[in-house]
């Protein structure tokens, strides 16, 4: 008895990802100049370019950014809080609690994470692409434009420590950067190291508290509704016309 595996299905090839070249060689070039401060990248071919790096290099990524990559237009620089908010979302719409289902889903998840590293600040998290170690993130985006065939973008992005959230500042490579790192102190409480001069733009001088993190309570909103809860009557139709007719 002979064995005929002629027909044994063999394992399917799972087809190659999409490749970007352009965009390939800039994420090199970036590793090229900062080294191992490249902690983790990300190329969507065709579209778009994120990389995250060590936030001791934060400032000299906007160097090379600049003056190595070409990328001279400044788009923002923010900031985000990766922490769930404490006080849920009992003031969402009908709409909005459809994600109900998911976030418990995922809740349970989230605390075993937290057990696993005792504790720690910000474990067990969803930090977007190219991940992240801490609770609190800068992010920034810059873009090389006016020049035929070098029109792309890139998101840059670096952990700020828990402990003691602190940053370099951009303002000594892209001056538009000023404004966005007071919005950011002002918001989320993060220091940019070596800013010209950090102040409030929005609130009172002695306002406590930093508005945009997650465990900061929104209190008027506890006091009174905001008016987006309120659900939209439908419009009326055709049919509601002759209804009335009739």
């Amino acid at each position: 008895m002979s064995d005929d595996t002629s027909t044994t299905d063999a394992p399917e090839a799972e087809p190659e990802a999409p490749r970007d070249e352009r965009r390939d060689a800039i994420v090199a070039q970036l590793v090229d100049a900062l080294g191992d401060a490249v902690i983790e990248s990300h190329v969507e071919a065709g579209r778009d370019i994120w990389v995250r790096v060590a936030t001791e290099a934060w400032a000299e990524t906007a160097s090379v950014a600049r003056n190595g990559l070409g990328a001279r237009y400044f788009g923002f620089v923010s900031a985000i809080d990766w922490m769930p908010s404490p006080f849920g979302r009992s003031m969402d719409s009908d709409v909005d609690k459809v994600l109900e289902a998911a976030r418990e889903a995922t809740a349970e998840a989230d605390a075993a994470a937290e057990d696993s590293t005792d504790g720690e600040a910000g474990s067990g998290l969803q930090r977007g692409v190219c991940g992240g170690e801490t609770r609190f993130q800068v992010f920034a985006r810059v873009a090389s434009i006016g020049v035929p065939g070098e029109h792309w973008g890139i998101t840059l992005k670096a952990d700020v420590p828990d402990d003691a959230p602190a940053i370099e500042t951009w303002t000594a490579t892209y001056a538009g950067a000023d404004w966005h790192e007071r919005e950011t102190w002002e918001m989320f409480g993060i220091d940019f190291v070596g800013h010209p001069g950090l102040r409030n733009m929005y609130l009172p001088t002695d306002f406590e508290g930093n508005p945009l993190r997650k465990d900061f309570p929104l209190l008027a909103r506890m006091v009174k509704p905001w008016p987006g809860i309120v659900d939209v009557e439908p419009l009326p139709t055709d049919d509601d016309d002759d209804e009335d007719e009739s």
